[in-house]
Protein backbone atom coordinates (compact mmCIF):
# COMPACT_ATOMS: atom_id res chain seq x y z
CA UNK A 1 0.00 0.00 0.00
CA UNK A 2 1.42 3.42 -0.62
CA UNK A 3 0.01 5.19 2.39
CA UNK A 4 -0.50 2.46 4.78
CA UNK A 5 -2.96 3.82 7.44
CA UNK A 6 -2.00 4.18 11.27
CA UNK A 7 1.58 2.77 10.54
CA UNK A 8 3.01 4.12 13.86
CA UNK A 9 0.34 1.17 15.75
CA UNK A 10 1.55 -1.77 17.33
CA UNK A 11 0.17 -4.23 14.98
CA UNK A 12 1.42 -2.30 11.90
CA UNK A 13 4.77 -1.89 13.22
CA UNK A 14 5.38 -5.57 14.18
CA UNK A 15 5.17 -5.79 10.06
CA UNK A 16 7.35 -3.18 9.16
CA UNK A 17 10.24 -3.32 11.37
CA UNK A 18 12.17 -6.45 9.96
CA UNK A 19 12.55 -4.52 6.96
CA UNK A 20 13.24 -1.12 8.90
CA UNK A 21 16.12 -2.93 10.70
CA UNK A 22 17.65 -4.59 7.57
CA UNK A 23 17.40 -1.04 6.22
CA UNK A 24 19.81 0.13 8.76
CA UNK A 25 22.10 -2.78 8.33
CA UNK A 26 21.88 -1.84 4.71
CA UNK A 27 22.44 2.23 4.94
CA UNK A 28 25.34 0.91 7.67
CA UNK A 29 26.77 -1.47 4.91
CA UNK A 30 27.17 1.30 1.99
CA UNK A 31 28.79 3.99 4.47
CA UNK A 32 31.14 1.05 5.25
CA UNK A 33 32.18 0.68 2.11
CA UNK A 34 32.33 3.82 0.64
CA UNK A 35 34.94 4.50 3.06
CA UNK A 36 37.21 1.89 2.41
CA UNK A 37 37.09 4.16 -1.05
CA UNK A 38 38.06 7.08 1.14
CA UNK A 39 34.86 9.01 0.20
CA UNK A 40 34.16 11.60 2.85
CA UNK A 41 30.65 12.18 3.53
CA UNK A 42 29.00 15.59 3.35
CA UNK A 43 25.27 16.85 4.71
CA UNK A 44 24.35 19.20 2.24
CA UNK A 45 21.35 21.97 3.51
CA UNK A 46 17.50 21.13 2.07
CA UNK A 47 16.55 24.65 1.68
CA UNK A 48 18.10 25.84 -2.34
CA UNK A 49 17.79 29.23 -4.44
CA UNK A 50 16.93 26.59 -7.23
CA UNK A 51 15.36 23.18 -6.68
CA UNK A 52 16.51 22.12 -10.05
CA UNK A 53 16.31 23.12 -13.53
CA UNK A 54 14.43 19.57 -15.27
CA UNK A 55 11.24 20.20 -16.90
CA UNK A 56 9.08 17.32 -15.42
CA UNK A 57 10.53 17.73 -11.44
CA UNK A 58 7.88 19.51 -8.94
CA UNK A 59 9.41 21.03 -5.85
CA UNK A 60 8.17 21.58 -2.30
CA UNK A 61 8.48 25.80 -2.13
CA UNK A 62 8.72 28.03 1.25
CA UNK A 63 9.38 31.24 2.01
CA UNK A 64 12.76 32.63 4.67
CA UNK A 65 12.09 35.90 6.83
CA UNK A 66 15.10 37.16 7.31
CA UNK A 67 16.07 39.39 10.48
CA UNK A 68 14.80 42.20 9.29
CA UNK A 69 11.40 40.43 8.03
CA UNK A 70 12.05 40.71 4.56
CA UNK A 71 10.90 37.38 2.27
CA UNK A 72 13.15 34.90 0.24
CA UNK A 73 11.81 32.37 -2.29
CA UNK A 74 13.43 29.01 -1.35
CA UNK A 75 12.65 25.78 -2.27
CA UNK A 76 12.99 22.57 -0.46
CA UNK A 77 16.10 20.41 -2.91
CA UNK A 78 15.09 17.34 -5.30
CA UNK A 79 18.96 16.45 -5.03
CA UNK A 80 21.71 17.54 -3.22
CA UNK A 81 23.44 17.89 -6.74
CA UNK A 82 23.86 21.58 -6.89
CA UNK A 83 26.02 21.71 -3.31
CA UNK A 84 27.65 19.01 -4.10
CA UNK A 85 29.21 19.74 -7.40
CA UNK A 86 29.95 23.12 -5.16
CA UNK A 87 31.84 21.20 -3.02
CA UNK A 88 34.07 19.48 -6.06
CA UNK A 89 34.59 23.16 -7.25
CA UNK A 90 36.34 23.42 -3.79
CA UNK A 91 38.34 20.66 -4.48
CA UNK A 92 37.09 18.01 -3.04
CA UNK A 93 37.71 14.65 -4.70
CA UNK A 94 35.36 11.91 -3.52
CA UNK A 95 31.80 12.72 -1.62
CA UNK A 96 28.99 11.04 -0.91
CA UNK A 97 25.44 12.08 0.69
CA UNK A 98 22.65 10.47 2.18
CA UNK A 99 20.14 13.48 1.51
CA UNK A 100 16.20 13.53 2.39
CA UNK A 101 15.21 15.11 -0.83
CA UNK A 102 11.67 16.16 -1.73
CA UNK A 103 10.11 15.99 -5.33
CA UNK A 104 6.14 17.13 -5.86
CA UNK A 105 3.53 15.41 -7.55
CA UNK A 106 5.00 12.22 -6.53
CA UNK A 107 2.97 9.31 -4.54
CA UNK A 108 2.53 5.75 -4.95
CA UNK A 109 4.33 2.73 -4.34
CA UNK A 110 7.62 3.61 -5.84
CA UNK A 111 7.46 7.62 -5.07
CA UNK A 112 7.21 9.20 -2.02
CA UNK A 113 6.90 12.94 -1.96
CA UNK A 114 9.49 12.69 1.10
CA UNK A 115 12.74 9.94 0.47
CA UNK A 116 16.23 9.40 1.28
CA UNK A 117 18.66 9.73 -1.88
CA UNK A 118 22.45 8.22 -1.98
CA UNK A 119 24.36 10.77 -3.95
CA UNK A 120 28.19 10.02 -4.57
CA UNK A 121 30.93 12.01 -6.81
CA UNK A 122 34.38 10.66 -8.02
CA UNK A 123 36.85 13.36 -9.53
CA UNK A 124 38.85 12.17 -12.52
CA UNK A 125 37.32 8.99 -13.14
CA UNK A 126 34.95 7.71 -16.22
CA UNK A 127 31.32 7.33 -15.43
CA UNK A 128 30.93 3.92 -16.27
CA UNK A 129 32.93 3.13 -12.89
CA UNK A 130 29.88 3.98 -11.21
CA UNK A 131 28.45 1.52 -12.36
CA UNK A 132 30.73 -0.98 -10.92
CA UNK A 133 29.89 1.16 -7.67
CA UNK A 134 25.85 0.33 -8.40
CA UNK A 135 26.51 -3.41 -8.73
CA UNK A 136 28.56 -3.73 -5.35
CA UNK A 137 25.63 -1.71 -3.85
CA UNK A 138 23.04 -3.88 -4.57
CA UNK A 139 25.21 -6.86 -3.17
CA UNK A 140 26.09 -5.46 -0.16
CA UNK A 141 22.09 -4.46 0.23
CA UNK A 142 21.01 -8.14 -0.74
CA UNK A 143 23.75 -9.72 2.02
CA UNK A 144 22.84 -7.30 4.80
CA UNK A 145 19.23 -7.83 4.00
CA UNK A 146 19.75 -11.79 4.44
CA UNK A 147 18.92 -12.26 0.73
CA UNK A 148 20.73 -13.55 -2.07
CA UNK A 149 18.13 -11.61 -5.02
CA UNK A 150 16.23 -8.32 -5.32
CA UNK A 151 12.42 -8.32 -5.51
CA UNK A 152 9.93 -6.75 -6.79
CA UNK A 153 6.12 -8.05 -6.76
CA UNK A 154 6.64 -11.42 -8.62
CA UNK A 155 10.23 -10.10 -10.80
CA UNK A 156 13.27 -10.87 -9.38
CA UNK A 157 17.53 -10.26 -10.26
CA UNK A 158 20.53 -11.79 -9.16
CA UNK A 159 23.49 -8.47 -8.30
CA UNK A 160 25.92 -11.71 -8.38
CA UNK A 161 25.44 -12.16 -11.98
CA UNK A 162 27.50 -9.85 -14.26
CA UNK A 163 25.00 -6.91 -15.00
CA UNK A 164 23.94 -6.08 -18.79
CA UNK A 165 25.04 -2.83 -20.55
CA UNK A 166 22.30 -1.42 -23.08
CA UNK A 167 22.49 1.66 -24.78
CA UNK A 168 19.12 3.21 -25.10
CA UNK A 169 19.02 3.19 -28.87
CA UNK A 170 19.75 -0.60 -28.82
CA UNK A 171 16.67 -1.35 -25.96
CA UNK A 172 14.67 1.06 -28.04
CA UNK A 173 15.63 -1.23 -31.37
CA UNK A 174 15.30 -4.16 -29.39
CA UNK A 175 12.09 -3.94 -27.39
CA UNK A 176 10.05 -1.13 -29.66
CA UNK A 177 11.88 -2.03 -33.41
CA UNK A 178 12.20 2.15 -32.92
CA UNK A 179 15.49 3.31 -34.71
CA UNK A 180 16.28 6.83 -31.96
CA UNK A 181 19.06 7.89 -32.88
CA UNK A 182 17.67 8.13 -36.62
CA UNK A 183 15.38 10.78 -35.15
CA UNK A 184 18.38 13.34 -33.28
CA UNK A 185 20.42 15.54 -35.33
CA UNK A 186 24.16 15.98 -34.54
CA UNK A 187 23.50 19.44 -32.88
CA UNK A 188 21.15 17.72 -30.63
CA UNK A 189 17.77 18.81 -32.45
CA UNK A 190 14.98 16.23 -32.64
CA UNK A 191 12.61 15.07 -35.12
CA UNK A 192 9.56 14.64 -33.85
CA UNK A 193 7.82 14.13 -36.84
CA UNK A 194 10.03 11.14 -38.00
CA UNK A 195 9.41 9.90 -33.92
CA UNK A 196 5.75 9.93 -34.51
CA UNK A 197 5.67 7.97 -37.39
CA UNK A 198 8.38 5.19 -36.11
CA UNK A 199 5.86 4.74 -33.68
CA UNK A 200 2.57 4.44 -35.77
CA UNK A 201 4.19 2.19 -37.68
CA UNK A 202 4.79 -0.02 -34.17
CA UNK A 203 1.61 0.23 -33.26
CA UNK A 204 2.12 3.17 -30.61
CA UNK A 205 -0.02 5.33 -29.35
CA UNK A 206 0.86 9.16 -29.54
CA UNK A 207 -1.19 12.55 -29.29
CA UNK A 208 -0.62 15.03 -32.22
CA UNK A 209 1.31 17.49 -29.61
CA UNK A 210 3.50 15.05 -28.19
CA UNK A 211 6.76 16.81 -28.24
CA UNK A 212 9.69 13.96 -28.81
CA UNK A 213 10.33 13.81 -25.35
CA UNK A 214 7.02 13.22 -24.65
CA UNK A 215 7.07 9.97 -27.40
CA UNK A 216 10.53 9.26 -26.28
CA UNK A 217 9.08 8.29 -22.52
CA UNK A 218 5.74 6.85 -23.40
CA UNK A 219 7.95 4.37 -25.66
CA UNK A 220 10.35 3.82 -22.88
CA UNK A 221 7.88 3.33 -20.10
CA UNK A 222 5.40 1.02 -22.63
CA UNK A 223 7.89 -0.73 -24.25
CA UNK A 224 11.90 -0.73 -22.82
CA UNK A 225 11.49 -0.40 -19.22
CA UNK A 226 9.30 -3.72 -18.33
CA UNK A 227 12.21 -5.94 -20.04
CA UNK A 228 14.97 -4.09 -17.54
CA UNK A 229 16.53 -5.28 -14.77
CA UNK A 230 15.43 -9.38 -14.45
CA UNK A 231 17.00 -11.88 -13.70
CA UNK A 232 20.28 -9.51 -13.83
CA UNK A 233 21.33 -6.13 -13.15
CA UNK A 234 20.87 -3.46 -16.60
CA UNK A 235 22.35 -0.48 -16.87
CA UNK A 236 20.76 1.76 -19.42
CA UNK A 237 23.40 3.89 -20.93
CA UNK A 238 23.81 6.34 -23.57
CA UNK A 239 21.09 8.33 -23.58
CA UNK A 240 20.18 11.25 -25.87
CA UNK A 241 21.36 14.30 -25.81
CA UNK A 242 18.10 16.45 -24.91
CA UNK A 243 16.96 14.05 -22.08
CA UNK A 244 20.32 14.34 -20.38
CA UNK A 245 20.82 18.50 -19.47
CA UNK A 246 24.12 17.73 -17.14
CA UNK A 247 25.45 14.89 -18.71
CA UNK A 248 28.72 15.50 -21.21
CA UNK A 249 27.97 14.64 -24.92
CA UNK A 250 29.97 11.05 -26.14
CA UNK A 251 33.31 11.63 -27.27
CA UNK A 252 32.26 9.17 -30.30
CA UNK A 253 28.37 10.62 -30.97
CA UNK A 254 27.42 13.97 -30.80
CA UNK A 255 23.96 13.12 -30.22
CA UNK A 256 24.29 10.27 -27.51
CA UNK A 257 25.66 11.42 -23.47
CA UNK A 258 27.25 9.97 -20.72
CA UNK A 259 24.16 9.26 -18.54
CA UNK A 260 23.22 5.65 -17.81
CA UNK A 261 20.39 4.53 -15.32
CA UNK A 262 20.29 1.38 -12.99
CA UNK A 263 17.26 -1.33 -13.77
CA UNK A 264 16.28 -4.30 -11.21
CA UNK A 265 13.50 -6.44 -11.48
CA UNK A 266 12.08 -3.74 -13.95
CA UNK A 267 12.20 -0.75 -11.35
CA UNK A 268 14.84 2.12 -11.67
CA UNK A 269 17.22 2.40 -9.21
CA UNK A 270 19.69 5.26 -9.93
CA UNK A 271 20.85 8.19 -12.53
CA UNK A 272 24.66 8.51 -13.26
CA UNK A 273 26.83 10.85 -15.57
CA UNK A 274 29.76 12.44 -16.54
CA UNK A 275 29.04 15.51 -15.49
CA UNK A 276 28.75 18.46 -17.56
CA UNK A 277 31.24 21.17 -16.95
CA UNK A 278 30.89 23.81 -19.63
CA UNK A 279 29.14 26.50 -17.48
CA UNK A 280 27.31 28.13 -21.02
CA UNK A 281 26.42 25.31 -22.34
CA UNK A 282 24.65 24.40 -18.92
CA UNK A 283 22.81 27.51 -18.92
CA UNK A 284 21.61 26.74 -22.35
CA UNK A 285 20.07 23.50 -21.15
CA UNK A 286 18.48 25.07 -18.33
CA UNK A 287 17.31 27.44 -20.28
CA UNK A 288 15.25 24.82 -22.73
CA UNK A 289 14.31 22.47 -19.01
CA UNK A 290 12.66 25.82 -17.84
CA UNK A 291 11.24 26.70 -21.52
CA UNK A 292 9.68 23.38 -21.29
CA UNK A 293 7.89 24.02 -17.60
CA UNK A 294 6.69 27.32 -18.20
CA UNK A 295 5.02 25.51 -21.79
CA UNK A 296 3.47 22.50 -19.94
CA UNK A 297 3.24 23.93 -16.29
CA UNK A 298 2.67 27.36 -16.66
CA UNK A 299 5.79 28.60 -14.13
CA UNK A 300 9.60 28.11 -13.95
CA UNK A 301 12.16 27.56 -11.06
CA UNK A 302 15.36 30.09 -11.34
CA UNK A 303 18.56 29.26 -11.78
CA UNK A 304 21.29 28.73 -9.13
CA UNK A 305 23.54 31.18 -10.59
CA UNK A 306 26.29 30.56 -7.86
CA UNK A 307 25.97 26.83 -9.06
CA UNK A 308 26.70 27.98 -12.50
CA UNK A 309 29.82 30.16 -11.12
CA UNK A 310 31.41 27.14 -9.71
CA UNK A 311 30.83 24.92 -13.16
CA UNK A 312 34.24 27.20 -14.16
CA UNK A 313 36.23 25.62 -11.14
CA UNK A 314 34.88 21.89 -11.08
CA UNK A 315 37.36 19.19 -12.31
CA UNK A 316 36.12 16.68 -14.52
CA UNK A 317 33.73 14.24 -12.79
CA UNK A 318 31.03 11.21 -12.42
CA UNK A 319 28.52 11.62 -10.29
CA UNK A 320 25.34 9.36 -9.35
CA UNK A 321 22.05 9.65 -7.42
CA UNK A 322 20.36 6.25 -5.99
CA UNK A 323 17.03 5.98 -4.46
CA UNK A 324 18.18 4.63 -1.20
CA UNK A 325 14.62 3.55 0.11
CA UNK A 326 13.82 1.58 -3.45
CA UNK A 327 17.10 -0.05 -3.20
CA UNK A 328 15.69 -1.09 0.66
CA UNK A 329 12.24 -2.08 -0.80
CA UNK A 330 14.03 -4.46 -3.47
CA UNK A 331 16.59 -5.97 -1.17
CA UNK A 332 13.76 -7.18 1.70
CA UNK A 333 10.82 -7.32 -1.33
CA UNK A 334 8.77 -4.46 0.47
CA UNK A 335 5.56 -4.17 -1.26
CA UNK A 336 6.02 -0.17 -1.32
CA UNK A 337 8.38 2.83 -0.85
CA UNK A 338 6.58 3.69 2.26
CA UNK A 339 7.05 0.10 3.93
CA UNK A 340 11.10 0.56 4.25
CA UNK A 341 10.98 4.51 5.28
CA UNK A 342 10.82 4.92 9.36
CA UNK A 343 7.97 7.46 9.57
CA UNK A 344 6.32 8.29 6.15
CA UNK A 345 4.94 10.99 5.19
CA UNK A 346 1.00 11.48 5.83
Amino acid sequence: MANPANWWHPAQHEGRRPALLARNRIQAALRGWLATQDFIEVDPAALAVSPGNEAHLHAFQTTAIGNDGTPQQMYLHTSPEFAMKKLLAAGEKRIHAFAHVWRNRERGALHSPEFTMLEWYRVGQDYSVLMDDCATFLQLATQAAGSTKLRYKSHECDPNLPYHRLSVADAFTQHAGIDLLSTIHPDGATDAPALAAQMTAQNLRHAPDDTWSDMLSRILSERVEPHLGHTRITMLDRYPVPEAALARPCPDDPRCAERFEVYACGVELANGFGELTNATEQRKRFAAEMDEKQRVYGHRYPLDEDFLNALAHMPDASGIAMGFDRLVMLATAAPSIDHVIWAPVP
